[in-house]
């Protein structure tokens, strides 16, 4: 069987030999939340951050993520301003420090900022000759492990994100994630889009399996019962854990969302708003989704999708919103400080 103790949280897999003790620690099983920007990051390094920080750590959240941005180019080029060599911004050095302060352990996941190119989305990247995908990945790998660098105190690191047409280049990434272990003892995971996990070919190099856990829950769009939404994650976890068990790994979402929609059970990747019974169908998905993942020995836990520091008006999938406030504190108020 599987330790129970979630892969990705520990300091080192050696200690995670089947049956072997493990020490207890509260950030061995997740309860994340995502905090997003509403420009190209600078609000991480903001009074406003470290308010969301105290916000999400009164709910119970024991874990935060961030998502820093580089753009990518229609020739395969990687880049991104916000970095200057041996100078680790304000934006990636003051929450970590910040949440440390408040025993927050952060996560740090890399976004390749598709608008402006002819990708329509992160898992439509690809390249049709050597030299683009060559130039990609070379670009690529300078910028993140510039990240990585100077993010050193960072407790865990995506290696990518939905990143579909990529992963068939195998060589690119083991040598990739070989690099960032060579500048981290962080854990380590890739983000898998939710139709892609079983196509990640280097799970063994990495210690937990990642999931961007959008599944469609039901096939109908009316309010759906939690009996229904039950009987949906079950049939999800059911593949996972037969796929989990294969690879030795458990199972981290990555990202697990839904918009205050009547389509969010159907389609939960869905940014259309509003809806019949929208407000209660999303309480309704988060509620048994952490009800579900909370009783599940495959799936160490999620980062929820999404909080903002400061103002967040337009903005879709608001963890914020009064209703799903009240829903996260239920299900991890007793882990909240006294």
């Amino acid at each position: 069987m599987l330790s129970r103790a979630c892969l990705l949280l520990t300091l080192a897999a050696a200690a995670l030999a089947v049956g072997q003790e493990v020490p207890p620690d509260d950030h061995r099983e997740v309860r994340g939340v995502t905090i997003s920007c509403q420009t190209w990051g600078w609000e991480w390094g903001s009074d406003a951050m470290v308010e969301a920080l105290r916000e999400v750590r009164a709910l119970g959240a024991n874990w935060v993520l961030i998502h820093p941005y580089a753009r990518i180019q229609n020739d395969g080029t990687v880049s991104s301003r916000r970095l200057k060599p041996n100078q680790a911004p304000k934006w990636l050095t003051r929450p970590l420090a910040e949440a440390h302060a408040l025993g927050l352990k952060v996560a740090l996941k890399p976004h390749l900022a598709y608008w402006g190119s002819r990708f329509s989305w992160r898992g439509e990247i690809g390249f049709e000759d050597d030299a683009a995908w060559g130039r990609f990945f070379r670009s690529y790998r300078a910028w993140f492990l510039s990240l990585v660098e100077q993010a050193g105190g960072v407790d865990a690191i995506v290696v990518g994100t939905e990143l579909d047409r990529t992963l068939g280049h195998e060589a690119e990434w083991r040598g990739l994630i070989k690099d960032v272990r060579s500048r981290s003892k962080a854990p380590l995971t890739y983000a898998a889009n939710w139709t892609h996990y079983t196509k990640v070919p280097f799970w063994d190099a990495l210690d937990v399996i990642g999931v961007q856990a959008y599944f469609p829950l039901v096939a109908h769009q009316r309010l759906p019962s939690e009996r229904e939404l039950e009987q949906g994650w079950g049939k999800v976890l059911a593949d996972l854990e037969r796929y989990a068990r294969k690879q030795r790994r458990r199972v981290l979402f990555t990202e697990l969302g839904y918009n205050d929609s009547a389509k969010a059970a159907r389609e939960p990747w869905a940014y259309q708003r509003g809806g019949p019974q929208a407000d209660e169908t999303q309480r309704r998905c988060y509620r048994v989704a952490l009800d579900v993942l909370g009783k599940s020995d495959t799936v160490c836990g999620a980062f929820l999708w999404k909080w903002f520091p400061g103002d967040a008006r337009g903005e879709d999938f608001l963890l914020s919103r009064p209703g799903v406030r009240k829903v996260l504190h239920e299900a991890w108020g007793k882990h909240a400080p006294k």
